[in-house]
């Protein structure tokens, strides 16, 4: 039997979504730096949910574990994961950031074994290693041309991390909250305010509001806000070792965008085979039983 096929398409929507605010966070940081582009970034997502709010939102969630669960998540994602994640897409540029983030199907792996008992069938793991495989060959080679120090790839490592922590607990709040929308609107509200605490902290520079890369970052928020939504619904049906792998073939999306809209990637060899391998991984979990 196939995975569920509305959390398939919910899931790669999600990643087409993921890829094209990753090229909004690239443009909005050709003005603005990675701090105050997570803060819009992360704030434009919590209004995005709280404008929809009405649509949805019942008091009853509130006095669930869910509300407690969701909030815990806020306090590390996507502030935190963001960050790194930003800085990452700083330092290596959208497609290499992307590509690294996309580890996540290893990380959702033995979340989902270990904290939910999930089961991983031949294949789920065949796809989940291709995707992994794939995205990672964007690192290989022996650094020609690189211009960033080494360190950096821990950078979008540790947000994909913890973003693959965040799906699974997700997962067990929305069996008490069946509300995606909910889940988005608690975690990246306790996620603004978070930032908005360290930046205060942090920072006292003054922020040119009329920088156009504000309102790209404005737009990232918007698009990330939707993308996590879709994610949030798919878990809802599938496992997270479906859903995680799926979204992570993001990269390819991102290449493609960088190729065709945003005239910034060409197509190497190694490209190509990766979004070879991106495409078998993701045909072999969306056909998994």
């Amino acid at each position: 039997m196939a995975a569920d096929p509305a959390a398939v398409i919910q899931s790669l929507i999600a990643a087409c979504l993921f890829a094209l605010g990753i090229q909004f966070l690239n443009l909005g940081l050709r003005h603005a730096d990675s701090r105050i582009g997570t803060l819009i970034d992360i704030g434009a997502s919590a209004a995005f949910y709280w404008l929809l709010s009405p649509l949805f939102l019942k008091l009853e969630y509130w006095l669930t574990p869910a509300a407690l669960i969701f909030a815990a998540v806020g306090v590390f994602r996507p502030v935190l994961s963001a960050n790194l994640a930003l800085a990452g897409v700083h330092r290596l540029g959208p497609t290499l950031a992307s590509a690294l983030t996309s580890t996540g199907p290893l990380f959702a792996a033995v979340f989902g074994v270990v904290l939910l008992g999930e089961a991983l069938t031949a294949p789920i793991i065949l796809g989940t290693l291709a995707v992994v495989l794939g995205t990672m060959i964007q690192t290989g080679g022996k650094g020609a041309g690189r211009d960033w120090p080494l360190w950096a790839i821990a950078l979008p490592l540790a947000a994909s991390c913890l973003r693959s922590l965040s799906h699974v607990l997700i997962r067990i709040g929305l069996a008490f909250a069946p509300e995606p929308l909910f889940a988005g609107l608690v975690a990246y509200t306790v996620s603004f305010l978070v930032a908005v605490t360290a930046e205060g902290r942090r920072s006292k520079k003054r922020v040119d509001w009329r920088s156009p890369g504000l309102a790209w970052f404005a737009v990232a928020g918007v698009t990330h806000g939707l993308a996590v939504w879709s994610m949030n619904a798919a878990l809802q049906k599938a496992p997270v070792t479906i859903v995680v792998p799926l979204v992570s073939a993001a990269p390819v999306v991102t290449l493609l965008l960088g190729l065709v809209v945003f005239r910034r990637e060409t197509i190497t060899m190694r490209k190509g085979a990766m979004v070879a391998l991106v495409f078998a991984g993701v045909a072999l979990i969306a056909g998994s039983g």
